[in-house]
């Protein structure tokens, strides 16, 4: 029951054991060329295959072809259309401004990422069928670093169309990921090309050299990964470093030879001892087999019976004489296949052998994600390999092993998914500890894994066993399970995505990362403790931030690049001041790849100040529009011509508020109750529910009297004046979607919804994310707020807009044109993994942020905000700063604060939120329950803060 790669030069061993072995390299021979091209089809042979200024030799291009014509048979077996060759009219592009994820490699092996890159990021996957069509040039700045240019590929779109392009002048490579390892083809080259380059690798040679190691990566599995594997001894001839010292672990013993002649009574000695071991378990046969680089996948296998302790010895001995420095031989146990009851009878026959193919990817925050588990089955009694198998789902395999009870399948699919995901922390956890040199590069790391388990029982209990690490070869087997005609009608709800969608998110994610390198940008408003992961954020992505800010002593002042004091409060003097800043800006020769605001108060000036400069943003008149809350809605009124549906549906009635005349008019026109409040106001700071005319009245005296202006409330938009509105008041749950628009269109949405506010206020409680709606409900919100940043103008940037959802349909509160604030960017990053602060600052550079079509949400996040007025008490106790921070730091909660607690005090009717305490799980009603009771724990909850009632509408 082992698994298999394809296998090559055959070592000799003159014993009468059972040897299993396969043909010579993947294909048969060893000349170095591909297998005849017999594929069965009908496409086009005369296209575009030679790349100018790199001609290829007859062997080359005798690849180049092969993998061309296998990328046919793939589209033609997946239904797809034959490959457009347009290489004749090269690709323009905007160089080094793109996204350009590069794969070279057999079109096979990543069938499932080519076409998932072509949904996520359409045209910006591309596949080289040569190493001719890329080059690697110095980096300006990066000494010993190349960048990866790409002259020609082909490109993917949504619906499988492919193009065969040329790129005039190349594409720079923003992600590169390549097929490796000793076999013929691309391997040596692509190897080469991968090492040290300026933009991020999901492989290197020198990583594949560690990771297809078999003896390297099981004592790393059973040491820091704490996952099973096969009872194995092992005979290593000077072991590589990593390989030495360390502890021991249960069932895997390393003996280091001296030398490779003269051991017969050492290695007979210890074949005996661990044979008679108790670590073998139920295991009656045990195969020997040589470990390293250069038997990876090239490596006969012999198997013996538990019982000839003499075989096995002498196997050893024989096979000594061919190791290497930093190889190995090994005697390993064959795990027994699982024997399950049956219903009935049992069948005759061998037991049926199970192998589980498992990709794991390396997701936001280098966490490990299984994306898809795949299996094969077969005779008990011979070993499994890969592509000699049928790709299955572990709930038709376990059903067909006589395991078919829901939970107990569940159980099992748990313990696949932690010993996987145990694996690639290991990988990630040894890449952190090395040099940049022994990983290949700078920015190279494994981002997936293939882990290959085998069925087995122990302790009576049904137990994955670690087989092997590889890449493509369980990639491969999920993209022809995903290939299946029937998959789509048969997939189970774990079984939703493609294997290669996290893949994708993470090269997009670092893809971003390797475009905004060294980026400089000017931000316009420091704003205050919530914004703190603006600084920290902006040192990890390697951006070159300028501030803008009032305050010369504000802490931000020490974390930027070049610190301009300038009063942005006046906003009287937005244009004036605008050009006066543009005018420092040169004076200072800053040279600006962008900038933005995330700050309220800075958002018009931040719009004029780039018309000035000539960079990308917003219109300042959109920017006006939005940020006038009477403006947006009676505007939005006016926006009814087609497409339909037209904003004017999603617009409330509104009537601003300058004079008491004012309200006197506005009673008779908007209907009540009613809502009052700022215009220029944030965090629901002076909001209020009316009722009737005396409360309108009432309230408006009470703000023109308490509000007057910036001293009286800092940071809520007074700068901007008191003048306040008067709205329809919507029944309806709240919601927010954070939006990200590149030239009028939308990249991304997320959706929160919030609980119910304690009225009369509308002081936010609590929220949850995703969106507990059904999808039509949810798409209903996206089309709302996208259409009413269309309608203001608002065309590019991150923006986000509340709504109510009512019996008829989404209506808009307001739109906040700029990235959302408290809690919001914190949880898309935990839940999505997209970051929405460097999508803004993408936008800002007029560069398309590199993020997925569709992300998904990893699990579920519910909290409450604390305010001063309700918790100062366990604020200062319980649920103090320190607190709540240690038990973020333990993964308890997410703790996000907003404001010091002095900068909150006051008067409790103008209160803005001080924190907000989250837990997260897989589910929303475990995470609302988790909440609930840490609530409980902390005193938050309360008499006069009930936090299950707050919770009512996350169910």
């Amino acid at each position: 029951m082992l698994s298999l790669d394809p296998l090559g030069p055959k070592w000799d061993c003159p014993l009468g054991s059972k040897v299993l072995e396969d043909e010579e390299g993947p294909w048969g021979g060893d000349s170095g060329l591909p297998p005849p091209d017999d594929f069965p089809g009908s496409w086009r042979l005369d296209v575009g295959l030679d790349c100018k200024g790199s001609p290829e030799g007859a062997e080359a291009r005798a690849w180049t072809t092969y993998y061309y014509s296998l990328l046919q048979s793939c589209l033609q077996q997946a239904g797809l259309p034959e490959t457009q060759d347009r290489s004749q009219v090269p690709r323009t592009g905007c160089p080094g401004a793109e996204v350009t994820l590069c794969i070279l490699g057999s079109p096979s092996t990543f069938w499932s990422v080519l076409l998932e890159g072509g949904v996520q990021s359409p045209g910006n996957m591309l596949l080289c069928l040569s190493p001719a069509w890329l080059t690697k040039v110095p980096a300006p700045g990066r000494p010993g670093e190349a960048a990866l240019l790409v002259s020609k590929a082909v490109s993917f779109h949504p619906g499988g169309l492919t193009f065969l392009d040329d790129f005039v002048p190349p594409r720079r490579a923003t992600y590169f990921l390549a097929g490796l390892g000793p076999r013929p083809g691309l391997g040596q080259e692509a190897a080469e090309l991968a090492r040290d380059l300026t933009c991020p690798t999901g492989a290197s040679a020198e990583l594949a050299r560690l990771l297809e190691d078999r003896l390297l990566t099981r004592q790393l599995l059973a040491r820091r990964g704490g996952v099973a594997v096969p009872a194995t001894l092992a005979f290593t001839y000077k072991p590589p470093a990593l390989l030495r010292g360390g502890e021991a672990s249960p069932g895997l013993r390393l003996v280091e030879l001296s030398g490779k002649e003269g051991q017969e009574t050492l290695v007979k000695e210890e074949v005996g001892a661990f044979l008679r071991s108790a670590v073998l378990g139920d295991a009656l046969q045990v195969a020997v087999k040589l470990s390293g680089w250069r038997w990876r996948g090239q490596q006969a296998l012999r198997l013996h019976p538990r019982a000839e302790v003499g075989a096995v010895a002498d196997t050893v001995l024989a096979s000594l004489e061919k190791l290497e420095e930093e190889e190995s031989v090994s005697v390993e146990a064959v795990c027994p296949p699982a024997r399950l009851p049956f219903p009935g009878n049992a069948p005759a026959g061998p037991a049926l052998a199970v192998r589980i193919c498992a990709v794991v990817c390396r997701t936001q925050g280098d966490r490990p994600l299984l994306s898809k588990v795949v299996c094969a089955a077969g005779r008990g009694d011979r070993p499994l390999r890969h592509q000699n198998s049928l790709p299955r789902t572990l709930e038709v395999v376990l059903a067909q092993c006589g395991l078919g009870e829901e939970a107990q399948v569940a159980v099992f699919r748990r313990r696949v998914k932690e010993a996987a995901e145990a694996a690639l922390a290991a990988v990630l956890a040894l890449e952190a500890g090395l040099s940049a040199q022994q990983r290949g590069g700078r920015l190279a790391g494994t981002d997936f894994l293939g882990v290959d388990f085998a069925l087995t029982v122990a302790g009576g209990a049904l137990i994955p066993v670690a087989l092997e690490l590889n890449s493509g070869l369980c990639l491969e087997a999920c993209g022809a399970l995903e290939g299946l005609w029937a998959a789509p009608r048969s997939r189970s709800a774990t079984e939703e995505a493609a294997a290669a969608a996290p893949l994708v998110e993470t090269m997009l994610r670092r893809s971003a990362r390797c475009l905004m390198e060294g980026k400089h940008l000017l931000v316009v408003g420091a704003g205050g403790v919530s914004k703190k992961f603006v600084w920290e954020a902006a040192r990890d992505y390697g951006l070159k931030l300028h501030l803008v800010e009032s305050d010369p002593n504000h802490f931000a002042s020490q974390l930027v690049q070049t610190f301009i004091h300038f009063d942005v409060t006046e906003h009287q003097r937005d244009e004036e001041n605008a050009q006066l800043l543009a005018e420092l800006v040169r004076a200072r020769g800053l040279q600006l790849d962008g900038c933005f605001s995330y700050w309220d108060d800075c958002l018009v000036l931040t719009a004029l100040l780039c018309q000035e400069l000539g960079l990308p943003c917003s219109p300042p008149a959109a920017m006006r529009l939005a940020k006038q809350k009477s403006r947006t809605q009676l505007h939005l009124l006016r926006c009814q011509g087609p497409p339909w549906p037209a904003p004017s549906l999603y617009a409330v009635p509104c009537c601003p508020l300058e004079s008491e005349a004012d309200v006197e008019r506005a009673v008779h026109q908007v209907p009540l109750p009613g809502v009052m409040k700022l215009e220029f106001g944030a965090g629901a700071v002076g909001v209020r529910l009316v009722e009737d005319a005396s409360q309108c009245r009432q309230h408006f005296s009470k703000i023109a009297h308490d509000l007057q202006g910036e001293a009286d409330h800092p940071g809520i938009g007074l700068g901007w004046g008191n003048s306040m509105l008067l709205m329809e008041f919507i029944e309806g749950t709240e919601h927010d979607v954070d939006l990200v628009l590149f030239g009028g269109r939308l990249l991304a949405a997320f959706v929160s919804d919030n609980g119910p506010t304690r009225l009369p206020g509308f002081t936010e409680t609590a929220a949850c994310m995703p969106t507990g709606l059904a999808p039509e409900q949810e798409a209903q919100l996206v089309q709302a707020a996208f259409r009413c940043c269309l309608g203001c103008g608002l065309l590019d940037g991150v923006f986000n807009v509340e709504l109510k959802l009512t019996r008829t349909g989404p209506r808009l509160i307001e739109i906040n044109p700029r990235m959302g604030g408290f809690y919001l960017r914190d949880w898309i990053l935990e839940l999505y993994g997209v970051d929405l602060l460097l999508a803004a600052a993408m936008v800002a550079c007029g560069l398309r942020p590199a993020l997925p079509t569709h992300p998904r949400a990893s699990g579920h996040l519910v909290g409450v905000t604390g305010l001063v007025s309700q918790h100062l008490q366990v604020l200062s106790s319980t649920a103090s700063q320190e607190a709540l921070q240690a038990l973020h730091e333990r993964g308890l909660l997410r703790f996000n604060q907003f404001a010091s607690l002095e900068e909150v005090r006051g008067p409790g009717e103008y209160e803005e939120p001080y924190c907000s305490v989250a837990c997260a799980a897989p589910s929303l009603a475990e995470a609302r329950l988790r909440l609930l009771g840490l609530c409980q724990g902390l005193g938050i909850d309360g008499p006069h803060y009930p936090v299950a009632h707050f919770l009512s509408h996350f169910k």
